[in-house]
């Protein structure tokens, strides 16, 4: 295992004190000091090239001890920004790995889960509650059990149960650190036999593509950012790239602090398309899209924007750059993140605060 240097200081509530006043705390902070939120949100998503050359070292050096499989399966278990990099690297691994790759978001695991099983377990903070209820499951069921954490009670669990794990930089918002989990997803898959090394050099490569042309994707997130502004986003992409649209809806939702949906095409085409008759022109469309997508994927890209266009003049194709997968989707994911900072730039709000997901867990933590 590895521990990673810790980022920044992590705060944390004393034991008995009032769930209610630590919430509010957090929220004054944020409400009377955006700017500060705002300088380091932009930081964040600056370094994303840099923390996926970090990520590439911690998992070089990462401490696991031998594969005992080959395995019937894999499941990742983790939510919202500590989970995303799990479907990500399964969607980016599907054509080469060798036994299927699920990502399971909640509080248990499938059936299937027994000891010729791979769950790889992910939580930034380390507590997250369902994210711990189904690495109890695993263990129980005997699964090679992997943990990717930045430390609180699942570190604690590995450690004390000699348990693989690798350990993040911790210290700040779960979904700036998507470069750390996601590069340790494909490095845990590799050490168990589940696919080959050939993404150390697409994440380096694409790393050096995002550092050089930094400046150009800023300036096309800025765009698409004020074109976005005062409409409703929806996001669409071929099924293969429906992680990164996942995402991007994630970073609008949690940067931006608006409402927005994705789907995923072909699937889109047999019923969602159907609901466009209510379309209108407050709606914004943003469709990912790659030169690799499968040609009647294309077809029916060209087609559902005439239907579209029908409702709504906003529609804006993304195209990917990169001569590999990896750096084709990580392209998508960088952009996007600029987008949702632009956004919440022009809308005055901070990109960091997240009260009421803070709000939920404390009113959770007070019922046993």
């Amino acid at each position: 295992m590895l521990h990673a240097p810790r980022y920044g200081r992590r705060r944390s509530t004393a034991p008995g004190r009032d769930a209610t006043h630590a919430v509010r705390d957090a929220f004054q902070r944020s409400y009377f000091h955006p700017e500060v939120h705002s300088v380091r949100m932009q930081q964040l998503i600056d370094a994303f090239p840099q923390q996926l050359k970090e990520a590439l070292a911690i998992g070089r050096s990462a401490k696991l001890s031998a594969p005992s499989g080959p395995y019937t399966n894999v499941v990742v278990t983790g939510l919202g920004g500590s989970g995303i990099g799990g479907r990500i690297a399964a969607q980016v691994v599907a054509a080469e790995a060798n036994c299927p790759i699920e990502v399971y978001s909640n509080y248990y695991l499938p059936a299937y889960v027994n000891h010729n099983s791979l769950v790889i377990a992910c939580s930034y903070s380390g507590n997250t509650e369902e994210t711990i209820a189904s690495m109890e499951q695993a263990l129980a069921k005997g699964a090679r059990v992997c943990v990717v954490t930045s430390g609180g009670a699942m570190l604690e669990m590995a450690q004390k149960r000699g348990l693989d794990h690798i350990v993040i930089p911790g210290g700040n918002p779960p979904r700036t650190m998507l470069a750390y989990s996601l590069t340790q997803q494909f490095f845990v898959l590799h050490h168990f036999g589940i696919i080959g090394d050939g993404f150390e050099g697409a994440i380096k490569a694409a790393a050096a593509m995002l550092e050089e042309d930094k400046a150009k994707i800023q300036s096309a997130a800025k765009d698409l950012a004020e074109k976005l502004f005062g409409k409703r986003l929806v996001i669409y992409s071929e099924a293969s790239t429906e992680a990164v649209s996942i995402r991007f809806r994630q970073q609008v939702n949690e940067n931006s602090k608006e409402l927005c949906w994705h789907h995923a095409i072909p699937e889109m085409n047999h019923n969602e398309l159907v609901g466009w008759a209510g379309g209108k022109d407050d709606i914004a469309v943003v469709i990912f899209r790659h030169k690799t997508d499968h040609e009647r994927s294309q077809i029916r890209m060209g087609i559902n924007k005439e239907v579209f266009c029908r409702h709504t003049p906003h529609i804006h194709d993304v195209w990917s750059q990169g001569d590999t997968t990896i750096a084709r989707q990580l392209y998508l994911i960088n952009l996007g993140d600029w987008v949702s900072f632009y956004w919440a730039e022009k809308k005055g709000v901070d990109p960091s605060e997240i009260a009421v997901i803070n709000m939920l867990k404390g009113k959770l933590a007070e019922v046993k």
